[in-house]
């Protein structure tokens, strides 16, 4: 007769190379007995950062040296970046709460990024022309939002970063903010889905500016 133990728990997944874990992973449980509660949704990986980790792994962009990880949360995408392509990773969050969280996340992949805490409106034009590359995953899930992230894109633009790719389950206030960039920057609007451990579909918002 079959054993009837139980099954294991599943605490993290890889992807792409990277371990993700979940919120009952040791090293999560651990920051969170120490008093850290992400007040902005910063309270697990979200799966547009997949699509972010998948296209990035696929169309891996020329410019990568300087990269910009915009409301990061765990942080999940910049650390592939530092970790697959070597970049020198800023992660920003209006959170400061997120970065014990994110810093969990970087040890089990064995990275490192900068931490910043800043809003959107707060990134100068000055600022943004030290990267090469803006990354970000689901940072335009409220109405009052849209206009500082199209904002964003727009300095980011005249910034000169070469490359803005910011991914999103296609809520409607991501693809307002999209298709005002599709109208003014000729930017690229690119339904996504990648498998594997983690499954998700969604959308990317891509801005060559090479």
């Amino acid at each position: 007769m079959a054993g009837s133990g139980k099954k294991p728990v599943i605490t993290e997944r890889k992807f792409r190379g990277m371990i993700m874990p979940n919120t009952s992973h040791p090293a999560i449980r651990r920051v969170r007995r120490q008093g850290n509660q992400p007040s902005i949704h910063g309270n697990k990986l979200w799966k547009s950062s997949c699509l972010l980790l998948d296209y990035l792994g696929k169309r891996t962009p020329e410019h990568h040296g300087r990269v910009l990880d915009v409301g990061c949360g765990w942080g999940i995408a910049g650390l592939w970046c530092a970790a697959r392509l070597g970049s020198e990773v800023t992660s920003m969050d209006a959170d400061p709460d997120v970065f014990p969280y994110l810093d969990a996340v970087a040890a089990l992949n064995g990275v490192q990024t900068r931490h910043l805490v800043k809003r959107f409106e707060q990134l100068s034009t000055r600022e943004l022309a030290q990267y090469d590359l803006l990354i970000a995953a689901d940072i335009c899930f409220w109405d009052e939002l849209v206009k500082p992230v199209t904002n964003l894109v727009n300095r980011a633009v005249k910034a000169g970063v070469k490359h803005i790719v910011i991914a999103d389950p296609e809520r409607s206030t991501f693809l307002e903010m999209a298709q005002t960039c599709v109208d003014r920057h000729c930017a690229e609007l690119l339904p996504w889905r990648c498998r594997g451990s983690v499954e998700a579909r969604g959308a990317l918002m891509v801005i060559e500016n090479a």
